[in-house]
C-alpha cells in the first residue's frame, strides 16, 4: 500500500492519532469474508482503491473517523464482490449500535472492552459515588487494584513502583485477572480481597448464630462461604440444656440462608454458600433430598461428603454405619447403593447434591496438624480448614496461544508474576474477623488457575473430548504447578516460609522452604471471564452463538471469536448461519459447516459425561487444591449417567464432583431456545449478561 499524506486522523473522542491504513485494510476483509469472498487481493485491491480516494478528498489534512468511513462506503459501493458495501455498512451500524449502548450506560472504556464486560464491570466492579454514579474507568479500577496490592513490595523493601506496572499490564491486557472481591475491594474501605472462607458451625445456639453473623459480614464485601454441618446433633435428639428436641442440621441451614436472602439485597454480588454433610450423619437422607422442595435453600449448593469407607461399601453393595456426631455413638446402618441412588437421584431432579470426597482432600492437607478440612468454598474447588479464607486468580490460557501451542515462556512469566500478585494479596488482605486473619496469614494459601481452555484447545486444533485434549490439559497444569511452586519457593527465600510451614506436607516432602502452602486451584472463573472476554475456567463452550441481554431492553448477537474467524476464513461466514447457530447453540448437523470445524467446536452438550470427568481429573493431577467442574448432561440424560458421573470422578482421583442436567434448576443465566423466559418462548438460545460460556447454572456465576 502507498505512503499515506495523511499523518493524523481525529478519533471519535477528539484525540489525533497516527493514520494507519492497514485498520481500513482489515475492516474491508472483514466485509469482503461477510459476503464468502476468501481472495485477501480483493480485499487488498478495495482497501487501496478507498485509501487512494481519501488521499485525494483529505490532501495532507486530518480526516475524523466518521470522514473516513464515508470514504470506504463509497469506495465499495459499485465495487468488489456482490453485497461487500452492505456488509460494510452493516458492520458501522453494528458498531454505532455499541458505541451508543456503552453512552448509554455511562462508562468511559478506555480498555475498549466489549460491551458485555463493560455491563459487568458496571454492575460489580466499579466505583461508584453515593448517588450510584459511576466514577471510575476500567483502567482506572486495574490500577487501583495494581497500586493496592503492589504496595505490599514496601514491606519487604522492594520496587512497589515495579510491581504496579507488572501487576496493571498482566490485568488490562486480560492474560491475569484475580478473584472478584480482588476487583472490587482493593483501594477502598471495604479491603476484603479474598473470595473462598470456610467458617465452623458448632453445635450449639451460640455458635451457629455466631456463624450466621460472620457469614454476613463476608457476603456484605462479595465473598462466599462454606460451611460443614456434620457436628450438629441429629433430629430428634435431647437439647440438654432445655430437655427439648434438636431440630437437626437440615432446618439450620434454613437459617443461613435466609441470612443470605436478606444480605444479598445489599451486596455487590448474591452470597453464595457450600453446605456440606457427612454420609455418616443420621440425617443424610432428609439433607440429600433437602432441595426438592421449592426455593429452599436457593443460595447454597450442598454437597455430600463421602467417606472412603462409604464409596467401598458402594462397590461392594455393603451397609455403613450412622453416627451421632454428638456422642460419636452408631446410630444405626444403611445400604450404600440406594443412598446413592437417592444421591444421583437429587442431582438429576434438582442439580444437588454434590460429592467431595473428604479422606481424598485430607490425604493432601497441606497442614495436617492443625486439623481436618471438613468442606469447601461455594464452587467446590477451595477446602479450607474452619476459619481459614484463599484468594484466587486465573490465568487467560487463550491468549497465550502461538504457532499452534502454548507459549510457554510467556505462560512461566505469567505464572510467576501471578504467584507475586497473589502472594501480595494476603498481606495487603483486610478480613473481617481476628480468627480468619491468624489462618489465613499462618497458611497463606494462594490458588492460581486458568481460564479460556477451551478456546485455546480451539486455537490449538485439538477436540475437546479427545485423548490429545485431556493430554494437552495435563501438560499445561503440570507446567503451571512446577513454576507456581518453584516461584513460592524463591519468594519464601526472600520473605520467608508460610509460619505454619513446620510439620507441614511442604516439609514432609523435604522442602526446605515455601511462601504459600497451596499454590494452585482451578476455579469456575465466572465474571472474570466476562471482562477477560474468554471462555470459563476449564469448561467446554456452551454454546458457539447466542443472543446475550447485555444490559436493559438490549440483546446482541454474540458468536464466540474463534468460530466466526474460522468461519470467514473459510468462507462459509453468514449473518444468516450465525443465528440458525443461535437457535440451537450447537454447529452439530449443520451441513454447510465442514466436518473438521464441527469436530473441534463441540459444546458441553454435545460432550459424553465421562469425557467431562475425565477432564477434570486430569488438571486435578497437578492442582494443589481442587477442581471446579460441571459435568454437563442434556435434559433428557439418565439418572444412571449421574451415578456413573459420580463414581468415575472417585475412581479416577478427584476431590469432588458437581453434575448439572440442563433444565434441573429453577433458574438458569442461559436458555436453549424453546424455553419460557419471563413469561415469553425464547427463539434463540439466550444468556444473561453475567453467562461466562461454561456451566449455565446460577451458581457458576459465583
Amino acid at each position: 500500500m502507498p505512503a499515506s499524506r495523511i499523518k493524523q486522523i481525529r478519533t471519535r473522542g477528539g484525540r489525533l492519532v497516527p493514520f494507519d491504513p492497514g485498520r481500513i485494510e482489515r475492516a474491508v476483509y472483514q466485509a469482503v469474508t461477510a459476503v464468502g469472498e476468501q481472495d485477501g487481493r480483493v480485499a487488498g485491491n478495495l482497501a487501496r482503491q478507498a485509501v487512494a480516494r481519501l488521499q485525494e478528498r483529505y490532501p495532507g489534512g486530518t480526516p475524523s473517523v466518521e470522514e473516513i468511513q464515508d470514504v470506504v462506503e463509497e469506495a465499495l459501493i459499485g465495487r468488489g464482490p456482490p453485497g461487500v458495501a452492505k456488509a460494510y455498512i452493516t458492520y458501522r451500524r453494528r458498531h454505532a449500535d455499541i458505541r451508543a449502548s456503552k453512552q448509554f450506560l455511562g462508562v468511559t472504556d478506555d480498555l475498549k472492552l466489549p460491551l458485555n464486560a463493560l455491563t459487568v464491570l458496571k454492575k460489580r466492579y466499579l466505583v461508584k459515588d453515593d448517588d450510584g454514579n459511576v466514577i471510575e474507568t476500567p483502567g482506572q479500577l486495574f490500577r487501583r487494584v495494581a497500586r493496592h496490592v503492589a504496595a505490599v513490595e514496601a514491606s519487604y523493601d522492594d520496587d512497589a513502583a515495579a510491581a504496579e506496572e507488572t501487576f496493571y499490564r498482566m490485568m488490562t491486557s486480560g492474560e491475569f485477572i484475580p478473584n472478584s472481591p480482588t476487583l472490587m475491594n482493593a483501594g477502598t474501605q471495604l479491603g476484603m480481597l479474598s473470595a473462598c472462607f470456610v467458617l465452623p458451625v458448632e453445635d450449639s445456639i451460640d455458635g451457629i448464630f455466631n456463624s450466621v453473623k460472620h457469614m454476613a459480614q463476608i457476603h456484605q464485601a462479595g465473598g462466599g462461604t462454606g460451611f460443614s454441618f456434620s457436628h450438629l446433633r441429629p433430629r430428634g435428639d435431647r437439647v440438654g440444656s432445655t430437655k427439648g428436641i434438636a431440630s437437626g442440621p437440615v432446618s439450620f441451614i434454613g437459617v443461613f440462608d435466609a441470612g443470605t436472602e436478606v444480605v444479598k439485597q445489599g451486596g455487590r454480588r448474591r452470597g453464595a454458600n457450600m453446605g456440606v454433610l457427612s454420609v455418616h450423619h443420621p440425617d443424610i437422607l432428609q439433607f440429600i433430598g433437602a432441595k426438592q422442595q421449592e426455593g429452599f435453600l436457593r443460595n447454597f449448593n450442598i454437597s455430600v461428603a463421602a467417606s472412603d469407607t462409604f464409596m467401598q461399601a458402594v462397590r461392594q453393595d455393603g451397609e455403613f454405619k450412622l453416627i451421632n456426631p454428638r456422642n460419636g455413638k452408631v446410630t444405626g446402618s444403611l445400604r450404600a447403593g440406594p443412598v446413592m441412588e437417592a444421591i444421583a437421584s437429587n442431582a438429576w431432579r434438582t442439580g444437588d447434591p454434590g460429592m467431595i470426597f473428604l479422606d481424598r482432600i485430607n490425604a493432601a492437607n497441606p497442614t495436617p496438624r492443625l486439623g481436618p478440612m471438613e468442606t469447601t468454598n461455594p464452587c467446590g474447588e477451595q477446602p479450607l480448614l474452619p476459619y481459614e479464607s484463599c484468594n484466587l486468580g486465573s490465568i487467560d490460557l487463550a491468549k497465550l496461544v502461538s504457532g499452534g501451542d502454548i507459549d510457554r515462556e510467556r505462560l512461566g512469566s505469567i505464572v510467576e508474576n501471578s504467584v507475586h500478585f497473589l502472594d501480595n494479596v494476603i498481606d495487603a488482605n483486610r478480613f473481617p474477623l481476628r480468627e480468619i486473619t491468624e489462618l489465613t496469614n499462618g497458611n497463606r494459601k494462594i490458588g492460581l488457575g486458568v481460564m479460556g481452555f477451551a478456546e485455546a484447545l480451539i486455537r490449538m486444533g485439538i477436540r475437546y473430548d479427545s485423548e490429545a485434549g485431556l493430554a494437552k490439559g495435563e501438560e499445561i497444569m503440570k507446567f503451571i504447578q512446577e513454576r507456581a511452586v518453584a516461584k513460592s519457593r524463591e519468594v519464601a527465600g526472600r520473605r520467608g516460609s508460610f509460619p505454619n510451614f513446620e510439620g507441614s506436607l511442604w516439609q514432609q516432602r523435604g522442602f526446605g522452604a515455601m511462601r504459600n502452602s497451596t499454590v494452585t486451584t482451578v476455579a469456575p472463573t465466572g465474571t472474570i471471564s466476562v471482562i477477560a472476554g474468554t471462555s470459563s475456567g476449564i469448561e467446554p463452550l456452551f454454546a458457539i452463538s447466542f443472543v446475550r441481554d447485555v444490559m436493559e431492553g438490549t440483546h446482541l448477537l454474540e458468536t464466540n471469536a474463534e468460530f466466526e474467524r474460522v468461519a470467514r476464513q473459510r468462507g462459509f461466514y453468514s449473518d444468516d448461519l450465525m443465528m440458525r447457530i443461535a437457535r440451537a447453540g450447537s454447529v452439530q448437523g449443520l451441513d454447510e459447516i465442514p466436518a473438521d470445524v464441527k469436530d473441534i467446536f463441540r459444546t458441553a452438550l454435545d460432550i459424553e459425561p465421562h469425557w467431562h470427568v475425565r477432564m477434570q481429573a486430569a488438571f486435578q493431577k497437578h492442582v494443589d487444591n481442587a477442581v471446579s467442574k460441571t459435568i454437563n448432561l442434556p435434559r433428557d440424560a439418565g439418572i444412571d449417567q449421574v451415578s456413573q458421573a459420580f463414581l468415575l470422578a472417585y475412581d479416577l482421583g478427584c476431590k469432588g464432583i458437581t453434575v448439572f442436567r440442563y433444565g434441573s434448576k429453577e433458574q438458569q443465566v442461559l436458555y436453549l431456545a424453546g424455553e419460557v423466559v419471563e413469561g415469553e418462548k425464547t427463539e434463540h438460545v439466550r444468556a444473561s449478561s453475567e453467562f461466562a460460556g461454561g456451566c449455565p447454572a446460577v451458581d457458576c456465576e459465583f
